[in-house]
């Protein structure tokens, strides 16, 4: 019974939204100032154990449907050391 998903209301999805959105800026904004295509970084997540395509990156960022962790990996992948927030 304790293993149901929430379900987002309208407004919760807005709040989600741009944070969301503010994590695709993050990666894409450090692809840019450290020069990683989407295939640079398909590379690079492979030291990390994740094996995806360029594509399927490219479509996972633009979609802006990816984890934390998922975040978290591209980031260190590109070696960013620390980032601003708010």
């Amino acid at each position: 019974m304790g293993d149901m998903p929430l379900n987002r209301t309208a407004s919760q999805a807005e709040a989600y939204g741009s944070w969301e959105e503010s994590a695709k800026e993050l990666i894409v904004e450090q692809m840019y100032r450290k020069r990683v295509s989407y295939k640079e970084l398909a590379r690079r997540l492979e030291q990390f154990g994740i094996e995806e395509s360029a594509d399927q990156i490219n479509r996972k960022v633009n979609r802006k449907k990816f984890s934390g962790a998922f975040l978290l990996a591209c980031l260190a992948a590109m070696g960013v050391k620390s980032v601003r927030i708010v």
